[in-house]
């Protein structure tokens, strides 16, 4: 059972919570715990319901208040929680690609994970804010095999729910020979099945790898290949396998192999929440030893901690 850690609140009052984050940022020093305890405790629909009732009252937006009241990484938290999901995808890949700096990583966390339904939307909600075509940035800003990756997942067109065990072996066999071979047309083969199999196709055919191979499919690419090409491939695979695990292993690299990634947190934790942040930090537990919440803990301070650690739902206990 997969499930997130914000909920729909019950006796939801858009007009009533509008007052109190109104009060909130309109006073002399800006009442940031009223900000985390609303906003971090309704689900995104209740949020822009909310936004829509502050716009009514004050007759400004609330997007545009949380960013001149607020600075650093709260700001980046409170505002992330304001968008719907697939406007706040648009934001991550649109930064992460016009920035000084092209973020592969994010690139890579958001089209490696995304269903076809939700890359629809993205893509439509970037057009919409940023008035760009998603794929014609990717192929702009990214490069090589990399960038021929990108553009297929950014087409959404990936199978859904159809496996045939007829076709898996010859898929693997196609894998393994492009793990040995690694000519460019190999390498077009590994990504378009990687990008067009459904889940339920890609499970036999890691499973058919491994029998031909003797070699677990990761193992494989991260032997054959490197570079950003290497990490994509990867994490197709592990989304394909677990996504949970998948972030939670994301955000155990971001906290502690990058001295705190915040972006990368930040991004998790609110794109995940509604969907599988829960399962995350049990699968995080599992395999770290440490819960999320302590590492947040750890890590992070102030109000934004609190609001990281809101988001998470963690148990104190569990520190």
């Amino acid at each position: 059972q997969i499930q997130g850690t914000i909920f729909p609140a019950p006796n939801f009052n858009p007009i009533s919570d509008a007052q109190l984050l109104g009060g909130a940022l309109q006073g002399i020093s800006c009442e940031k715990d009223v900000l985390i305890d609303i906003l971090t405790q309704r689900c995104n629909s209740q949020r822009l319901m909310i936004a829509e009732a502050y716009r009514d009252m004050y007759g400004r937006d609330l997007i545009t208040d949380l960013k001149d009241n607020l600075s650093h990484h709260f700001k980046e938290v409170m505002v992330g929680l304001m968008y719907p999901p697939a406007s706040y995808d648009a934001h991550e890949l649109w930064h992460a690609l016009k920035g000084v700096d092209t973020e592969e990583k994010c690139l890579i966390d958001i089209l490696a994970s995304r269903s076809n339904m939700e890359i629809f939307q993205m893509k439509e909600a970037y057009l919409m804010h940023y008035n760009n075509d998603l794929q014609q940035d990717i192929d702009s800003e990214t490069s090589g095999h990399f960038r021929d990756t990108l553009m297929n997942l950014a087409q959404g067109t990936r199978m859904e729910g159809y496996a045939d065990p007829s076709t898996a072996a010859q898929d693997a066999m196609i894998l393994w020979e492009a793990c040995q071979q690694k000519t460019g047309e190999h390498k077009n083969m590994l990504q378009l099945i990687l990008c067009n199999r459904s889940y339920q196709q890609l499970w036999m055919v890691f499973q058919e790898f491994q029998n031909i191979s003797g070699q677990d499919i990761v193992d494989a690419i991260n032997e054959c290949y490197d570079g950003y090409f290497q990490e994509l491939l990867v994490a197709i695979v592990l989304c394909v396998r677990d996504k949970p695990s998948y972030f939670a292993y994301r955000l155990y690299s971001a906290i502690h192999d990058f001295g705190f990634h915040n972006k990368t947190v930040i991004r998790i934790l609110i794109a995940r929440s509604e969907i599988d942040l829960m399962t995350i930090r049990q699968r995080y537990k599992e395999r770290y030893g440490k819960s999320l919440f302590h590492d947040i803990k750890h890590f992070a301070s102030g109000h934004y901690e609190s609001a990281l650690l809101a988001i998470c739902a963690g148990d104190a206990e569990e520190y």
